[in-house]
Parts: C-alpha cells; sequence; structure tokens
C-alpha cells in the first residue's frame, strides 16, 4: 500500500510524546528526571491541568506526557497500559552505570542478558511499567 506521501514515505515526519498515565505527577517526575535523567521540556498548568512533557537529552523532541489518570477506568490502566510489555526502550552508552544508579536509587531489575550486538536489562518505573535499558555494542548501528 503507498502511503500519501508516495511510496516509502509516511504522513508523519516525527515522534512526538508518549503518554504514560500516573497517579502522583511529582513521585512521577522524581523518578523519571532524578532517577532516568530525563529533562522537563515543558510544565505547565492551565485551567487546573497540569501538562507535564518530559524528554531526553539531545532529543527535546520526543518524550513523555505524564498524565494524572482521571476516573476509576485509567486509574486501573496506571503500571499496566501496554500489558506487561515494556513500556520503553531506552538507549545508553554504560549500561553497567545504568545498573548501578538504577540498583542505588531501589529500583527493581531483571533480566540482564548479553547478546551478539547488545547488552539489555528491564526494569520498572515507580508504578510497574516495563522498561528496557539497551547498550549497543561498538559494531552496531543505532536504529533508524
Amino acid at each position: 500500500m503507498t502511503s500519501p506521501s508516495g511510496p516509502g514515505k509516511g504522513p508523519f515526519t516525527a515522534l512526538g510524546r508518549l503518554v504514560v498515565l500516573v497517579t502522583d505527577p511529582e513521585a512521577a517526575l522524581a523518578f523519571y528526571r532524578d532517577v532516568l535523567g530525563f529533562r522537563v521540556l515543558y510544565d505547565r498548568t492551565e485551567g487546573g491541568y497540569r501538562y507535564l512533557h518530559l524528554g531526553v537529552p539531545g532529543q527535546e523532541g520526543v518524550g513523555l506526557w505524564l498524565m494524572p489518570a482521571t476516573g476509576e477506568e485509567e486509574r486501573r490502566l496506571v503500571g499496566r497500559q501496554t500489558g506487561g510489555q515494556p513500556l520503553l526502550v531506552l538507549y545508553t552508552d554504560d549500561l553497567d552505570a545504568v545498573s548501578r544508579r538504577l540498583r542505588e536509587h531501589g529500583t527493581r531489575t531483571w533480566a540482564e542478558r548479553e547478546d551478539a550486538d547488545s547488552r539489555s536489562l528491564h526494569f520498572e518505573d515507580l508504578y510497574g511499567n516495563v522498561i528496557v535499558a539497551v547498550q549497543l555494542l561498538a559494531s552496531t548501528p543505532p536504529p533508524a
């Protein structure tokens, strides 16, 4: 099937933000900022609603929107938005430093592994969302 923009091109130019439902935006901000090193890209309250966007340094156009869960249905989805599958894959140049930092902050990690082209480990945020940290090995080109 050919996209409206022509063969091989899609209609979108970039990925913006991923919504992560949270029950406590301040606690979520502290985890993603202080433990994972995310930067606050936008933080404004309008009409009683807080718009809180975070991202990793160097990719300011891509990030997370920490959205307060409203209503019972959204609260039930906090930490389970992906049905137990990873919410994010984060790339690093130093998986050992990431592992130490997570342990220092009491973050649960598991499934540490090394493959031919990468090393990785799984961990969870304070709500139980699964995140995978990956270090590509020198011979592996970065994902496109």
